[in-house]
Parts: structure tokens; sequence; C-alpha cells
């Protein structure tokens, strides 16, 4: 794509993007400013979003939130892993020895919390993204980790963010002890149509567009094609831009949006 054609400064909607650049719309500020109090409040929290509306962002927004002087943040992306594997993934993060059985780690990250606890420092945070990934038996886990404390203050706090099967996972009867001290849960949704427009507007000011190079009638296109993930609506976007360009063209059609949601689709 040229840039200078569109006179751009730099390729539009990139992922590569500081937290402070955030597209600032209510429900996600609602749902950042929830969870840093949360912390703030030695509690832990669920984050579930559907791919593509925000939930990277939102986890980034939270940690950049919290003063690095008084918190202690480690993040994980979750796979498939046993509650072992898992234990003692957490283990070597915070410092813990990360050898022997399950019983033996969760004493060993017991001990390192309730040590960081005793001595005054610094609080620590746990962030387990990807979380509708993780196994039943890794649930085993995070219900000891939402269990340790001393003098009754909670010694670490635990932010589950996943997709739409990690709601329904905490809802399992089976899981209903983790549910319970989860203190706060968020939700993310789509944008809507004025909220997807207004999105596209911030992105192209965010790379100094003087102009923007969709028409209305695009911008339409573009979030009927999307249905307002901004995910989706990046690559598309793109997507249009770039054959709007091999167009020769500076404006971007209904028709080079349709063209780059079929490209992104096969």
């Amino acid at each position: 794509m040229s840039l200078e054609r569109f006179r751009f400064t730099s390729p539009p909607f990139s992922k590569e993007f500081r937290a402070g650049e955030r597209f600032k719309i209510p429900f996600i500020e609602t749902e950042i400013a929830a969870l840093k109090a949360t912390v703030d409040e030695r509690r832990s929290a669920a984050l579930v979003a559907p791919a593509g509306t925000g939930k990277s962002v939102v986890l980034r927004s939270l940690m950049d939130a919290l003063p690095a002087a008084r918190y202690k943040q480690h993040y994980f992306k979750l796979t498939d892993m046993s509650a072992r594997d898992l234990c003692r993934q957490v283990a070597q993060f915070v410092g813990a020895p990360p050898a022997g059985n399950f019983p033996m780690l969760v004493r060993a990250l017991e001990e390192r919390f309730r040590l960081g606890g005793d001595s005054g420092g610094m609080r620590q945070l746990l962030i387990f993204d990807e979380a509708h990934e993780m196994r039943a038996d890794g649930l085993r886990l995070l219900r000891l980790l939402t269990n340790f404390d001393v003098d009754s203050r909670y010694v670490v706090s635990v932010i589950l963010a996943g997709q739409l099967p990690l709601k329904k996972q905490l809802l399992a009867i089976d899981n209903e002890d983790v549910h319970q001290r989860l203190a706060y849960f968020g939700e993310l949704r789509l944008l809507t149509r004025e909220e997807s427009k207004a999105y596209v507007e911030q992105r192209l000011n965010m790379v100094g567009s003087p102009r923007s190079p969709f028409t209305p009638q695009s911008l339409e296109a573009l979030y009927e094609v999307t249905s307002g993930n901004m995910r989706a609506i990046d690559e598309v976007a793109r997507g249009a831009l770039a054959l709007a360009d091999e167009a020769g063209r500076d404006m971007v059609e209904p028709a080079d949006v349709a063209a780059a949601r079929a490209r992104r689709w096969k």
C-alpha cells in the first residue's frame, strides 16, 4: 500500500500501538476501571470476550494502569496443559521452586506469596489469557491460588481472560467454588454501527490521515461485513485500502470492502 497516496505517516490499522492510544469507548473503559478496582482490593476477576472485541487491549491497559512500584505482574498465555505443568510455569514466574509433585508445587507457591504479603512487598497479580483453553484440572490450581490469604487478606489476585467458552466453564456446577472466589465478571461486546465508524476515524487519525479515504457508503459496508468486530475491521479496512491503491484511487469504494472481505475468508 502506498502511504503517500493516502498521506499516511505509518501503516494504518496496525496491531502495534500503545495502550494509551486505544479506542476509548465507555464500555471498554468501564471494564478497565472495574478490573483495576478489583485488583486494588486484592480480589480476583474474570473477563469474557469474543475474539476481536478488545480483550488484549483491556489487559494491556490494566497492566499499564497498575503502578510498577506496587504490583508484580505475571502474564500467562494458556495452552492445554496439566495443572502440574501450569503450576510449574507459575512457580518459575514468581520465583518459587518449580520442582516436585503438584502438592509440593502448591505449597511452594503459597509460601512464596505468603512471604510477599508478610513482608509488605509488592502485590502479586497473575493474568491468565486465553483461559478458555484451560483444562478442567487447571481450574483446581485457580481454586487454590484464590484461597491464599494472610491475616484474612488475599495475597495474590488472579485475572482470567478468555473467549465465550470461559463463561460456560465458570458457570458449571463443578467450578462453583472458583466462581464464588471471583469478585468481578466483565464481558466485552462487538461495536455498534456508530462506534465502528468512530473506531475507523480514530485509527486513521493515529496515522496522520488528513481526511478519511472511506466514503460513507464504504464505512457502511465495512460495518456490514465485520459486524463491529475490531480485529475484522482492521483486517478488512487494510485490505480495502490496498485494493483502492492497486486501482490507483485515493478513495475506498464499497466494492473494495466486499473484495477485501472475500479475500480474507479464502
